[in-house]
């Protein structure tokens, strides 16, 4: 059995290793000019104006929260179009379900305006 893992231990130390290298040598090897304009907030030398606590209409966030489920959607769907084929009609039912809870979600959301921008 260890031999099994054996390459993915192998692989798993070689890359933390490059990783760790490449870290240290871009520390040791690479130039360091600190300057005022580089340690300002932004380097295209525009003053930042307002504050960072500034707050954002809730509409930012809903649009994001709708944006994740249906993002999420494509992530399931694709794997069920792969292999659609060989879970018969089960994976077909199962997949209809939550395509329609996603639907009624859909058209939940479109009446109650979420999708609109003002």
């Amino acid at each position: 059995m260890l031999s099994e893992y054996l390459s993915i231990l192998i692989y798993m130390i070689l890359a933390s290793g490059i990783t760790l290298v490449v870290i240290f040598a871009n520390k040791l090897l690479g130039p360091s000019r600190p300057s005022a304009r580089k340690s300002a907030a932004y380097e295209s030398g525009i003053k930042p104006t307002g504050t960072a606590r500034e707050r954002f209409h809730i509409r930012y966030h809903v649009i994001a929260m709708i944006f994740l489920v249906f993002d999420l959607e494509i992530a399931f769907i694709y794997p069920w179009a792969v292999i659609y084929k060989t879970l018969g009609w089960a994976g077909f039912i199962e997949m209809m379900i939550f395509l329609g809870i996603l639907i009624i979600g859909f058209l939940y959301a479109w009446k109650r305006g979420a999708f609109t921008w003002e």
